[in-house]
């Protein structure tokens, strides 16, 4: 299904994308060394239902995990890249941490995540890593526009990740967005330009490259969700979700907008 939101549906898109992005900021500066992944889902679960927000991910049991889920926030950490199952984890210095966070709002779904190193600055290649998702991100995101094709937004952020020298996996990528957390079109991280659905005004789309240092593939934990690099290397993954309007993309979860109503 692929939904074309109004207006009225936007302005609460707009909302809940806020709001996201207020949840992942205000977890990322708690985040500190020591901190339990479960505090981090507690925390959440509090921050949202302070909002009157839903969470996407409790109940959330699709094919290829082991659900329901049964969190309320994504917690991956170093080899750990999607679906990272909040468990009790003690973060340490120099961790890699990546924050993916879905919330429901008044009828309308926002998805984004973050990844940042935990305490004092870890190795250079974590930087590296994160900040080709984050410039990925950029490059998808300026593809997009009414009249672009998926493909387009598929290529601009293949060609940053294929150019810095990643490996890229196509099993999971971004995806539509709107009344549910998950809806058509997928957007695959790398692509041929040209190709796949017309982008058109009111439709909103999670775009998330990510990256694995030195592989792609993945390989599933125990807990049938978390996703980890086959082969223990670290990870990174940033994503926005963006509403696209009659001249270009809006990006709706970024941090520092949201206003209780």
């Amino acid at each position: 299904m692929i939904e074309i939101l109004n207006r009225p549906q936007l302005d609460r898109a707009r909302e809940t994308g806020a709001l996201v992005g207020h949840i992942l900021q205000t977890l990322k500066g708690r985040s500190a060394v020591g901190v339990n992944l479960l505090d981090i889902d507690q925390w959440a679960k509090e921050m949202i239902t302070e909002a009157g927000a839903q969470s996407c991910y409790v109940d959330y049991a699709p094919s290829f995990g082991r659900g329901p889920f049964g969190h309320y926030i994504c917690t991956a950490v170093n080899d750990a890249v999607l679906h990272g199952l909040p468990h009790n984890y003690a973060l340490a210095d120099g961790d890699l941490l990546t924050l993916d966070l879905a919330v429901s709002l008044r009828g309308v779904a926002a998805d984004a995540a973050i990844s940042f190193v935990v305490g004092e600055a870890g190795p250079a290649e974590s930087v590296a890593m994160i900040e080709t998702t984050e410039r990925a991100l950029a490059a998808g995101i300026a593809a997009a526009g009414p009249g672009a094709r998926i493909g387009d937004l598929s290529h601009a952020i293949g060609t940053v990740l294929g150019e810095a020298g990643y490996q890229i996996n196509t099993e999971f990528g971004g995806h539509g967005i709107g009344s549910t957390m998950h809806q058509d079109p997928h957007i695959s991280n790398t692509g041929r330009p040209g190709r796949g659905y017309k982008l058109r005004p009111g439709l909103l789309l999670a775009l998330e490259p990510w990256i694995m240092a030195d592989t792609a593939t993945l390989v599933t934990d125990a807990d049938g969700w978390t996703l980890r690099s086959a082969t223990g290397c670290r990870t990174a993954h940033t994503e926005h979700t963006i509403a696209i309007t009659d001249d270009g993309a809006e990006i709706l979860t970024l941090p520092g907008r949201w206003a209780r109503p």
